[in-house]
């Protein structure tokens, strides 16, 4: 219930409605002209606003990688792009998050966070079809925009003078959609009009403006200061294992202090423990050491501060501990498996894991239970 509670919460602090604070960079009204910029996109070339001089419409929309209510825009973004490509209009994204303001707790419904190597990976997954450019590093240009959250749209004429500002439309969820402002802002500005609506309010995540760091190192603090132990299990405890009666989505890694490629990856598993715990998710470790390795691999699993639930093969029968977990399983490591709330296994993986491959299956599939 606290785990729930705190989710909310942080929910709540992350996104945002309107503006808030009075110390916020102010939001660019309509009739404003449009702020120049020289900014690198992930397609390898710099960005201004010359770039775009034919266009009969720029928009500009302040969008990211790690919110969820930016990634469901994504593919309404690139239908906008296709719709309007032939009738004058021009469309380009900044991220304007500094990504060391970012915490760990607020990227629980993304595979990647929001720094310029990691939209490099969004743009090429999800086949962005639209110029996708990085504020992060100073936040100048963003600055002079004023976006409140991710996503803010900004429409531009051919004069770039500013015609609209605000959500695209008025519902996250598609089949909730009555309202196409974006759209309708567009369409208005291609017939020579000005926009019946000029500025709505927005709702998305926060922008994440820089002078977060201090709080992202407390609460990486908060992290390393939480108790780390490890458990015997026994052939009874692994069958409940894979059972999963938890409700929750489960997350198990068998590894070994022997094991070279488990203790590489072992760090990523932590961090997507980190990342997710706050949903119905929890990430168990299973050491596949004999009992009496008990405080060299709790030497091991405090270094790494991992203080999700932790497990040691509690008999020296291993053998025994591994069919009783997976009888399909050959005893090779690392072994990786999630498993649903159901006991269904939605991921295997013998072998070293791909971290980001992991994370979309895991939210993925908890968006599909639980959408938020």
């Amino acid at each position: 219930m606290n785990r729930i509670l705190l989710a909310v919460g942080l929910l709540f602090v992350s996104c945002t409605l309107a503006r808030g604070a009075d110390s916020l960079p102010p939001t660019l009204s309509p009739g404003s002209p449009a702020p120049d910029f020289d900014l690198p996109g992930v397609d390898g070339r710099n960005y201004s606003l010359k770039d775009f001089a034919d266009a009969e419409v720029l928009v500009v929309v302040f969008t990211c990688n790690h919110c969820p209510t930016a990634q469901y825009y994504e593919e309404r973004i690139k239908r906008l792009v296709v719709d309007y490509r032939d009738r004058g209009l021009a469309l380009v994204a900044i991220s304007p998050n500094d990504p060391k303001s970012v915490r760990l707790d607020e990227l629980g419904y993304t595979d990647l966070s929001d720094t310029f190597e990691e939209m490099k990976v969004r743009a090429k997954h999800r086949e962005f079809n639209f110029p996708y450019l990085y504020d992060g590093e100073t936040e100048s240009v963003s600055k002079k925009y004023g976006p409140v959250v991710t996503p803010h749209a900004f429409v531009f004429d051919a004069e770039r003078k500013l015609q609209y500002v605000g959500r695209i439309d008025n519902a996250e969820r598609i089949q909730y959609v009555t309202s196409h402002d974006l759209r309708d802002a567009i369409d208005a500005v291609l017939a020579g009009k000005t926009p019946a609506v000029q500025e709505t309010k927005v709702v998305g995540c926060s922008v994440k403006w820089a002078g977060k760091e201090d709080g992202v190192r407390g609460y990486m603090e908060k992290l390393a200061a939480e108790p780390v132990a490890v458990d015997y299990a026994d052939a009874a405890a692994l069958e409940a294992l894979r059972k999963n009666e938890s409700g929750k989505l489960r997350l198990v890694n068998f590894w070994a202090t022997w094991c070279g490629p488990c203790l590489t990856e072992f760090p990523e598993l932590v961090t997507i423990s980190r990342m997710y715990r706050n949903r119905d998710f929890e990430f168990v470790s299973v050491a596949a050491n004999y009992p009496d390795e008990q405080a060299d691999v709790l030497k091991f699993l405090k270094r790494q501060q991992a203080s999700n639930q932790n497990l040691l093969f509690g008999v020296p029968d291993k053998y025994k501990l591994i069919e009783a977990f997976d009888g399909g399983w050959n005893g090779a490591l690392p072994y990786t498996v999630l498993i649903d709330p159901d006991g269904k296994l939605v991921y295997r993986q013998l072998g070293a894991i791909d971290p980001i491959e992991l994370r979309r299956i895991i939210v993925r599939t908890l968006n599909e239970r639980k959408p938020w």
